[in-house]
C-alpha cells in the first residue's frame, strides 16, 4: 500500500501562487518594442543624433579638421543675405512640383504594360531599363542630348529650321532640362511600384465592377485606384525624397551653373 497524503492541518495558512514578474505580465506589450529596438537604435545613431549635431555645429566656424570657433548666429546671417540660398530654395520647389509628374506617368505606363500580349516582357524591360542606370550615366546621356552642336535636341531644332537652344547654358531653361533628365528614371521606378500593385488587384472586385457597368475611367477611379493606395503612397514618398535630395544630376550636368541658376539646396550645402 502507498502512504496516503496527509490532509492539510486545520488553521495552517493556504498556499499562495507566486506573483508573476512585471516582464511576464507585460510581455505582449514589450515584444514589439524588442523587435523594433535594433532598428530604432540604428536610426537614432545615424539619423536623429546627427541632426542635433549638425544644428550644434552650425553655431561654429569649423572646417571639419581644425579647432572649431564659436560664432553664434553668424552662419544664419550669411545665409539670410545670400541670394544663392533663395535661388536653391526656389529650384527645390520647382523640382518638387514637376517631379510629382512621375507618379501619374508611372501609373499610365504600368496600366499600358499590364497586358498579356506578345512581346510584353520586352516592352517591360525597355521601360524598366532607365531605373537600373546610374544617375551619373543619366546625367551624361542627357548632357549629350542637350548639346546644341551634336545633340538630338539640336538636330530636331535644325530639322525645323530653328536655332537650337543651349538648354544647359540658359538660366531660364537649365533647371527644367535637369528635371526632365531626372524624370526619366523616376517614372520607371513609379512604374515598377504600380506594376507590383496591379498584380495584387482583386479580380473579383474588377468583375463586380464590370457587372455594375463600370468601364474605362470609372473602373480605374472607383475600383483599381483604391486598391493601389499603398503603391501610390510609396511612389509619392520616394518621389518627394528624390526631388529634395537631387544632387548627382546637377553635379554632373551643370555644377550648379550657369551662374548658380540650377543650384538646389543639396548641392548648395
Amino acid at each position: 500500500m502507498t502512504d496516503a497524503v496527509a490532509p492539510p492541518i486545520a488553521g495552517s495558512p493556504a498556499r499562495t501562487r507566486k506573483p508573476r514578474s512585471w516582464m511576464r505580465r507585460n510581455r505582449v506589450t514589450i515584444a514589439p518594442w524588442l523587435f523594433l529596438a535594433p532598428a530604432l537604435i540604428m536610426f537614432a545613431i545615424y539619423v536623429i543624433i546627427p541632426i542635433f549635431q549638425s544644428i550644434w555645429i552650425s553655431f561654429y566656424e569649423w572646417d571639419g579638421l581644425g579647432e572649431a570657433e564659436w560664432i553664434g548666429l553668424r552662419n544664419y546671417e550669411d545665409l539670410w543675405y545670400d541670394d544663392r540660398f533663395y535661388t536653391s530654395l526656389k529650384n527645390n520647389v520647382i523640382w518638387l512640383v514637376l517631379y510629382m509628374l512621375a507618379v501619374p506617368a508611372g501609373l499610365g505606363i504600368a496600366l499600358f504594360l499590364n497586358q498579356t500580349v506578345t512581346g510584353i516582357r520586352v516592352y517591360k524591360s525597355l521601360f524598366f531599363f532607365p531605373f537600373v542606370i546610374s544617375q551619373v550615366v543619366v546625367g551624361l546621356i542627357f548632357a549629350w542630348f542637350y548639346n546644341p552642336n551634336f545633340g538630338i535636341v539640336g538636330q530636331v531644332w535644325e530639322f525645323f529650321g530653328a536655332t537650337p537652344p543651349s538648354i544647359l547654358g540658359d538660366e531660364d531653361l537649365v533647371t527644367y532640362g535637369i528635371i526632365f533628365a531626372g524624370l526619366w528614371p523616376q517614372i520607371a521606378y513609379c512604374m515598377i511600384l504600380y506594376l507590383t500593385g496591379l498584380n495584387n488587384v482583386s479580380p473579383d472586385q474588377i468583375e463586380a465592377g464590370r457587372l455594375d457597368g463600370a468601364r474605362g475611367f470609372r473602373m480605374l477611379w472607383h475600383v483599381i485606384l483604391p486598391q493601389l493606395r499603398p503603391a501610390t503612397f510609396i511612389a509619392v514618398v520616394v518621389t518627394v525624397i528624390g526631388a529634395l535630395r537631387s544632387f548627382d544630376l546637377i553635379a554632373i550636368m551643370t555644377q550648379g551653373g550657369p551662374y548658380g541658376s540650377s543650384n538646389v539646396l543639396a548641392y548648395y550645402m
